[in-house]
Protein backbone atom coordinates (compact mmCIF):
# COMPACT_ATOMS: atom_id res chain seq x y z
CA UNK A 1 0.00 0.00 0.00
CA UNK A 2 2.77 2.31 0.53
CA UNK A 3 0.24 4.93 2.62
CA UNK A 4 2.24 8.34 3.36
CA UNK A 5 0.83 10.86 5.85
CA UNK A 6 1.43 14.49 4.95
CA UNK A 7 -0.39 16.49 7.40
CA UNK A 8 -2.25 16.12 11.12
CA UNK A 9 -4.16 17.68 12.81
CA UNK A 10 -5.02 17.46 16.29
CA UNK A 11 -9.00 17.90 17.28
CA UNK A 12 -8.90 16.84 21.10
CA UNK A 13 -8.78 14.22 23.26
CA UNK A 14 -7.27 11.09 21.31
CA UNK A 15 -8.66 12.49 18.13
CA UNK A 16 -6.55 12.93 15.01
CA UNK A 17 -7.31 14.09 11.49
CA UNK A 18 -5.03 12.35 9.11
CA UNK A 19 -4.23 13.82 5.22
CA UNK A 20 -2.40 11.18 3.03
CA UNK A 21 -0.50 12.18 -0.45
CA UNK A 22 -3.13 10.67 -2.48
CA UNK A 23 -5.48 12.97 -0.82
CA UNK A 24 -7.74 10.80 1.54
CA UNK A 25 -8.55 12.38 4.48
CA UNK A 26 -10.30 11.26 7.21
CA UNK A 27 -10.69 11.29 11.75
CA UNK A 28 -8.78 8.73 13.72
CA UNK A 29 -9.72 8.31 17.28
CA UNK A 30 -6.56 6.63 18.66
CA UNK A 31 -7.74 6.19 22.16
CA UNK A 32 -8.08 2.30 21.78
CA UNK A 33 -4.76 2.32 20.98
CA UNK A 34 -2.73 4.52 23.21
CA UNK A 35 -5.04 4.13 26.42
CA UNK A 36 -4.42 1.49 28.85
CA UNK A 37 -0.89 0.33 27.92
CA UNK A 38 2.38 -0.06 28.87
CA UNK A 39 5.97 1.08 27.72
CA UNK A 40 6.15 3.68 25.05
CA UNK A 41 2.54 4.33 24.93
CA UNK A 42 2.15 5.40 28.76
CA UNK A 43 3.82 8.85 27.61
CA UNK A 44 0.47 9.23 25.23
CA UNK A 45 -2.15 9.40 27.80
CA UNK A 46 -1.25 12.27 28.33
CA UNK A 47 -3.51 14.68 26.45
CA UNK A 48 -0.43 17.70 26.95
CA UNK A 49 2.00 14.92 25.32
CA UNK A 50 -0.57 13.50 22.93
CA UNK A 51 -1.23 16.62 21.06
CA UNK A 52 2.55 17.21 20.50
CA UNK A 53 2.07 14.53 17.33
CA UNK A 54 3.58 15.37 14.05
CA UNK A 55 4.33 14.33 10.84
CA UNK A 56 7.57 12.24 10.44
CA UNK A 57 8.52 13.17 7.04
CA UNK A 58 11.33 10.71 6.79
CA UNK A 59 8.83 7.67 7.61
CA UNK A 60 5.54 9.05 6.26
CA UNK A 61 3.79 8.45 9.25
CA UNK A 62 2.68 10.68 12.83
CA UNK A 63 5.46 10.41 15.59
CA UNK A 64 5.67 11.91 19.20
CA UNK A 65 8.77 13.47 20.44
CA UNK A 66 9.27 10.03 22.41
CA UNK A 67 10.10 8.52 18.81
CA UNK A 68 7.06 6.68 19.01
CA UNK A 69 5.42 5.84 15.77
CA UNK A 70 2.61 4.18 14.17
CA UNK A 71 2.25 2.07 10.54
CA UNK A 72 1.17 4.81 7.87
CA UNK A 73 -0.76 1.43 5.92
CA UNK A 74 -2.64 0.75 9.29
CA UNK A 75 -3.39 4.24 9.86
CA UNK A 76 -4.84 4.27 6.12
CA UNK A 77 -6.63 1.13 6.51
CA UNK A 78 -8.55 2.36 9.45
CA UNK A 79 -9.39 6.02 8.08
CA UNK A 80 -10.12 4.18 4.34
CA UNK A 81 -11.91 1.49 5.49
CA UNK A 82 -9.80 -1.07 3.17
CA UNK A 83 -8.14 -3.81 4.25
CA UNK A 84 -4.39 -3.50 4.69
CA UNK A 85 -2.85 -4.75 1.85
CA UNK A 86 -0.56 -7.80 1.84
CA UNK A 87 2.10 -7.94 -0.88
CA UNK A 88 1.95 -10.79 -2.82
CA UNK A 89 3.64 -14.33 -1.74
CA UNK A 90 5.83 -15.78 -5.03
Amino acid sequence: MSARIVDVRWLGGFRLELTFADGLRGELDLAEVIKGKDGVFVPLQDAQFFKQVFVNQELGTIAWPNEVDLDPDVLYSRVSGRPVALPDSA
